[in-house]
């Protein structure tokens, strides 16, 4: 059992949960590693036909540890290196993107804040099944970062909403991500379990050889639209570049003197939502 991320197998689904509810299960390189594990150990146990992502706690995931992420960059005195920055960071992108890639079907339950890295882990799973407390969104597109996979955007919602949303940073509710099909489905928070467990197992009744079977024709189906290697290369690269830009070093000199929650609601505030309200990013 890892203390990240928990492992639990039963009726041939692999349920996977963030277990760091007291850090709103914050990304960081534990976390990455644990998930990258249970993906992988998954794919070629037969006895383990659906892979469920879900999390403790009142958020699924606020994105990545900013008090680690911030104190990373603060105390690297170089000059900022792409190549590395990129080979780093690709480490992160790369796990998220497992949830893609997977040839066993991967579905995500969703409650509460799932922005900012959070967004990046989810919008890779096969299927989002959202409590109607979820929200989604990525603000550090307003300074200090850009998605890591942008046609995961385009391929939940279309061109056009992808770049109203990743353009401002705004959040999306539940109904909102339902409504431009971003979700499969909304359940109220107390069903959102057993609606997730419900689906995972009536998909798991399938013979194993038949879901990889339809799962690599899906996913190849994404491949060929939308190049997902690419898009995460490209994606990883410039929010690297907008972590480095005059404003991003900006923003973490600022959150050095304020403490990055104060320096993420300054950020938000002109707009009125995430940090400017007290939540967690």
């Amino acid at each position: 059992m890892g203390d990240a991320v928990r492992i639990t197998d039963d009726a041939g689904v692999r349920t996977m949960t963030l277990c760091r509810p007291g850090e709103y299960n914050t990304i960081n390189p534990q976390l990455r590693n644990e998930l990258a594990d249970a993906i992988d150990s998954a794919q070629h146990d037969d006895e383990i036909r659906v892979l469920l992502l879900n999390a403790e706690g009142p958020a699924f995931c606020a994105g990545y540890d900013l008090g680690w992420a911030t104190s990373e960059q603060a105390e690297n005195s170089r000059v900022w290196d792409s190549a590395s920055d990129l080979r780093i960071f690709e480490e992160f992108s790369s796990t998220w993107a497992k949830l893609h890639d997977s040839i066993k079907p991967t579905i995500a339950a969703v409650n509460g804040w799932c922005i900012a890295g959070g967004s990046n882990i989810v919008f890779h799973a096969h299927m989002i099944v959202a409590g109607e407390s979820a929200r989604f969104g990525y603000p550090p597109s307003r300074v200090w970062g850009i998605p890591e996979a942008p046609w995961t955007w385009v391929a939940r919602m279309g061109l056009q909403q992808a770049r109203r949303y990743m353009l401002t940073g705004d959040e999306i509710t539940a109904q909102t991500a339902l409504d431009m099909g971003l979700v499969l489905q909304v359940s109220a928070d107390d069903d959102l379990a057993d609606d997730a467990w419900t689906l995972a197992t009536r998909i798991a009744q399938v013979p194993t050889n038949q879901l990889e079977m339809i799962t690599r024709s899906l996913n190849a189906v994404a491949d060929h639209m939308y190049d997902p290697p690419a898009s995460r290369r490209l994606g990883t690269l410039f929010d690297g570049v907008a972590r480095h830009s005059q404003e991003g070093k900006d923003f973490v000199a600022r959150s050095e003197d304020v403490g990055f929650r104060e320096a993420v609601r300054e950020r938000d505030r002109p707009f009125g939502d995430y940090g400017e309200r007290g939540s967690p990013e």
